[in-house]
């Protein structure tokens, strides 16, 4: 297989996945095998377009010109094969999760459910390989709109009011700021491809510079980067394997790597080590990190708690990119995996609980690790990757952000990993102290595990969470070309 016809494959194989999977309608046997053979079938073609980008090649696929300057063309390098990789593999895992889970919980409309999954995997991987920002942008909206009947699943009056506003922020904010955003780069630079080092030296300087890039982070409002992060909390309505999507496999990877795909290869490290008023950015997402830290400590829900611990998680990479480092700019694309990982396995033991116990509030999770042992082991190893705790994966990333911070001296960022991991533990801590050791309320009712095709899953990804910890090398091999960037 070609490399150019790799990258198409990745683009088609989901559409054309989601197209058989609401023909096998009335077959949910079959619908579900069509989802994670597609799954797979990605995984696969994505997989072999690695060696070569490994190797220095930059493959390219071409489809036309919109106007002079603009085409809808991809283009994959080590970024964005990091994250086709991270999503592609974590659908397969999600959809054999996904399966336990619908099925478990009795969930209608489940084949609406499979179909936008597949067209936001399509998305996902039109975004990962975009080779400019016009190309992004159609994608991104694509990502947007595929994921709204996800959220909105239930179909409930709250579900409905929240699913709108998830829909609202993100719309509202890609046109009204990234839209604009795109259109004043290419009025500089008279192109909006991605360049290693960037685009806009010569072209912008002073204040703009700062401008341009503050319409950047806040209209790609996937990032979460406070105030346009109200969308993600809200999102929280929909059935988990939909938080999973959103927190770990799709929504909020493709706002972080957008970010940092901006900051490398549109504006470029040099131009804003250069420019002071580009340094908000560093302030902006520690306030996100502590901020969401805080908040998610005073949460009493599960999944809300979960929705802020990614808000701050999610800044480490806004706040590794901006830090501009060599070391940072690796800390940022390893802490995109590790996350991925962790969030995932929390998400998935959340669910795990629900489908089991119908439990979703903190204080009634005491004792819980002895009716469901393997759940709470796993949800022990994410929590303690998103505290930064070895052997897990969140260790290695922060290593890499705070090696980063201080070779540059950056006090804010070391300050604000430092104070975070202390909220992080602060927050996740007396779950784990409860499910393990607390007395169960004995009014309760006794349950055991849920369905195994969830236990199955969530086992697959803590184990991937404490795995990164010792075979990262692969991940690090791709992202050092960062380092010249």
């Amino acid at each position: 297989m070609t490399p150019t016809l790799a990258i198409g494959l990745s683009l088609l194989l989901p559409a054309l996945g989601a197209f058989a999977i609401a023909a096998a309608d009335s077959r949910p046997n079959l619908r579900e095998t069509i989802t994670v053979l597609v799954a797979l079938a990605l995984a696969a073609t994505v997989a072999t377009l690695l060696p070569g980008v490994m190797a220095g090649e930059r493959p390219e696929l071409y489809l036309g010109e919109l106007l002079p300057g603009i085409s809808i063309a991809f283009k994959v390098e080590p970024l964005g094969m990091l994250y086709a990789c991270l999503a592609s593999g974590l659908w397969i895992v999600n959809s054999i999760y996904s399966i336990g889970y619908m099925r478990g919980n009795s969930e209608k409309h489940q084949t609406r459910f499979y179909v936008c999954f597949a067209i936001a995997l399509a998305a996902v991987m039109g975004i990962a390989f975009a080779e400019n920002l016009v190309t992004l942008f159609l994608f991104y909206e694509i990502l947007t709109l595929s994921t709204y009947p996800l959220v909105a699943h239930k179909g409930d009056s709250n579900t409905i009011a929240s699913a709108r506003v998830y829909l609202g922020i993100l719309l509202a904010t890609s046109v009204g700021l990234l839209l604009p955003a795109i259109i004043w780069t290419y009025s500089v630079a008279d192109t909006v491809s991605f360049v290693p080092g960037g685009i806009l030296t010569g072209s912008l300087t002073g204040p703009g510079v700062g401008l341009l890039l503050a319409l950047f982070v806040f209209g790609i409002g996937k990032a979460a980067v406070m105030p346009v992060h109200r969308w993600l909390p809200a999102a929280m309505v929909a059935p988990t394997p939909v938080s999973a999507l959103l927190h770990a496999v799709a929504v909020v990877k493709a706002g972080v790597f957008t970010v940092t795909k901006v900051i490398l290869y549109i504006f470029g490290t040099g131009l804003l080590a250069q420019e002071p008023s580009s340094n908000w950015l560093i302030f902006a997402s520690a306030f996100t990190i502590l901020a969401a830290s805080i908040v998610a400590l005073r949460q009493q829900n599960l999944k809300r708690m979960l929705a802020y611990s990614t808000i701050g998680q999610l800044s480490y990479v806004i706040m590794a990119a901006a830090v501009l480092t060599p070391l940072a700019k690796i800390g940022a694309s390893i802490h995109m995996v590790a996350h991925a990982f962790g969030k995932i396995t929390l998400f998935f033991a959340a669910g795990a609980i629900y489908t089991a116990s119908k439990k979703t509030e903190l204080n009634q999770l005491r004792g819980i690790g002895t009716q469901m042992p393997w759940t709470m082991a796993a949800f022990t190893i994410g929590a303690l990757s998103m505290i930064g705790v070895p052997p897990t994966g969140g260790f290695v990333s922060k290593w890499f952000i705070l090696a980063g911070a201080f070779q540059s001296d950056n006090y804010v960022a070391i300050f604000t990993i430092i104070v975070s991991t202390a909220l992080n533990a602060a927050y996740f801590l007396p779950i784990i102290f409860a499910a393990w050791f607390a007395k169960p309320d004995p009014q309760l009712k006794s349950h055991g595990e849920a369905p195994t095709a969830i236990v199955v899953a969530l086992s697959i990804t803590a184990l991937a969470t404490l795995g990164f910890f010792f075979f990262n090398q692969p991940v690090l091999d791709l992202e050092r070309a960062l380092m010249d960037q």
